[in-house]
């Protein structure tokens, strides 16, 4: 299921190796050596098991398809797993959440934690950055908050992993805020209103100049969610691993309270950060789509002052 290109996926997996080069250089010495520093960022590595306290399930391969050079594979991976884990336990949450308003208009216990993050996003992303207009797109701009958020939280369970820490997944994201940053500049401005916007307002002469520059910009801002995501949240492990590798590295228990602590507050950190790259993503992808929308509400301006 996941679709990451033959090239990228290489450099993917060459990147935990990397690392344990540079840590057995630093660290120097036979007992280095002795350790596969690769061991332990296998956690950050999509793969065809799930860990289990005791051992690890097997998950269904189906060979790879290739279609026009590029390959992509439909085999059932951890990411994938966890994903639909993550979607699961979001349905579940908001299904059960509505029952309860049915019963009773006022919430309790975690349907009134829910009703706190709905509340949050409506005022504090949609209505800042959108105004009422964009309130038609809050149930969409929930989800990935919520979607998102919960697939980060999952890595810090035990054997859990972290979606997000796979480049096809926030690609994905990345890729469904694209199109509603369209939708919404379309249906605010009209599509004769959007194409115009493309060329900038600049004389015709100018447009094999303008219309690549727009278009690039187009594409720019759901890449960089996408990287920034992905990024952050493999940070974090790595910097995790990197200090529990200390441990093994110099295999002695007088080193070991340093990097455990650390570790530690990292963990907790990753809390944070977890939920601030929710509330990153979200906010940025409701901003993007309020600049369209307010572009045709400046178009419309103009055209009454005509």
């Amino acid at each position: 299921m996941p679709f990451i290109p033959s090239n990228m996926a290489d450099t993917l997996r060459q990147a935990p190796q990397a690392v344990a080069d540079t840590m057995r250089s630093v660290a120097g010495g036979e007992q280095a050596e002795q350790f596969n520093f690769t061991h332990l960022f296998s956690h950050l590595r999509d793969s065809h098991e799930i860990d289990i306290p005791f051992g690890h399930i097997n998950l269904p391969h189906f060979p790879a398809v290739t279609i026009g050079g590029i390959t992509i594979d439909l085999s059932i991976t951890r990411h994938v797993v966890f994903l639909w884990v993550a979607g699961i336990i979001l349905i579940v949450a908001a299904v059960s959440s509505a029952r309860k308003y049915r019963r009773s208009p006022v919430p309790s216990g975690f349907a009134s934690a829910l009703e706190t993050i709905v509340i949050f996003v409506r005022d504090d992303i949609v209505l800042d950055t959108m105004g009422s207009a964009g309130l038609k797109y809050l149930p969409y701009l929930i989800t990935t908050f919520l979607f998102i958020l919960i697939m980060n939280l999952l890595g810090l369970v035990p054997y859990g992993v972290t979606s997000t820490t796979n480049i096809a997944v926030t690609g994905g994201l990345a890729f469904i805020s694209l199109v509603m940053i369209q939708v919404a500049a379309i249906r605010e401005q009209g599509v004769k209103a959007y194409f115009k916007h493309l060329t900038g307002g600049v004389p015709w002469y100018l447009w094999p100049i303008m219309v690549p520059t727009e278009l690039v910009g187009m594409f720019t801002k759901p890449f960089a969610l996408c990287l920034r995501l992905f990024a952050n949240m493999n940070g974090g492990h790595m910097v995790v691993l990197s200090f529990i590798g200390l441990i093994f590295i110099f295999k002695s228990y007088l080193v070991s309270p340093v990097p455990v602590l650390f570790a530690v507050g990292i963990s907790l950190l990753e809390i944070i950060v977890a939920l601030l790259q929710a509330y990153i993503f979200t906010i940025l992808t409701a901003l993007f789509m309020g600049t369209g929308m307010q572009a045709g509400e400046h178009e419309g301006h103009g055209h009454e002052k005509v």
